[in-house]
């Protein structure tokens, strides 16, 4: 994710960084810049068109479509922004559950053994969860202390590995049966924010309205300079691309942030997130 201060103007208007959708749209910017200068001939030194009244009727159909188009982009980039802003509110949670569930633990001032388990167990279910997010594997450090089998569901074992450890607690007479419930409650909710992290990962924008918007912008933007080279001429060959660029990128940025558990540019600091998450619990622990 890129920290920025929303405040300096300068730096976004003329710095290009490295998730700007010029860099991705640049070569399809240009060719239909060829394309237009292409038509543009065509139409008034070739076919000489100019006096063609229905001709210059095409660009009505823009202005219909304009605004069809308007709103289709901004379901798409709201839409996109809500699973954005719905996976940092599951990842606040996981921050706070792990935070919760380690200051109780401290609280019951239990052996060195059971504190250095929690110190351990809490930290990777974090970790374990951003690779399964990614389609990874995550093992980690010391993992004799919770054995992992790669082939099954790597968060729940983790969560049941840390379940277990606090019925095996209540078993030993080391934890009452309220004190049980409460952790319990806290060790439940890791499962909760999994579930629903994989809810946005695994169920992205319906293809068919993805795929319609992506043959909506390019038709709709090859069409342009039929009927506008009669009224803005060969001016048409910077516009059209503009308007490319600014279409376009609405839709490239809601691809990238529709699915934020990635490592693009703007998607969440999933990775910040589970070293902090690792950092507080060894702090609350130690």
């Amino acid at each position: 994710m890129i920290n920025y201060n929303p405040k300096e103007w300068m730096s976004f208007i003329f710095h290009i960084h490295k998730a700007d959708t010029f860099r991705k749209l640049w070569p399809l910017m240009l060719s239909i810049a060829v394309f237009s200068a292409g038509l543009a001939y065509l139409e008034l030194n070739y076919l000489k068109l100019a006096d063609t009244t229905y001709i210059k009727n095409v660009g009505m159909m823009h202005s219909l479509l304009g605004f069809v188009i308007s709103m289709l982009l901004v379901f798409r980039t709201n839409t996109s922004y809500d699973r954005w802003w719905d996976g940092r509110k599951l990842l606040g949670s996981l921050t706070n559950v792990s935070r919760n569930l380690a200051i109780k633990i401290k609280a019951l001032n239990l052996d060195q053994e059971d504190v250095e388990f929690f110190t351990y167990a809490i930290p990777k279910y974090a970790f374990a969860l951003k690779e399964h997010l990614r389609e990874k594997q995550y093992f980690g450090k010391d993992s004799f202390l919770i054995g992992i089998d790669g082939d099954k569901h790597i968060p729940n074992q983790v969560a049941t590995s840390i379940v277990s450890r606090i019925y095996a607690l209540q078993t030993a007479n080391k934890i009452s049966q309220e004190q049980l419930i409460t952790l319990n409650t806290d060790a439940s909710q890791f499962t909760d924010i999994c579930g629903g992290c994989e809810r946005i990962r695994n169920t992205p924008i319906p293809y068919s309205y993805s795929a319609f918007i992506k043959k909506f912008i390019f038709i709709y933007v090859l069409t342009l300079p039929i009927g506008w080279v009669f009224s803005l001429g060969y001016f048409v060959v910077p516009i059209v691309p503009f308007i490319l660029y600014v279409l376009a990128s609405l839709e490239l940025i809601a691809e990238e942030i529709e699915n934020p558990f990635n490592q693009d540019a703007n998607d969440l600091p999933v990775d910040e997130i589970c070293n902090n998450i690792e950092k507080h619990v060894r702090e609350i622990l130690s």
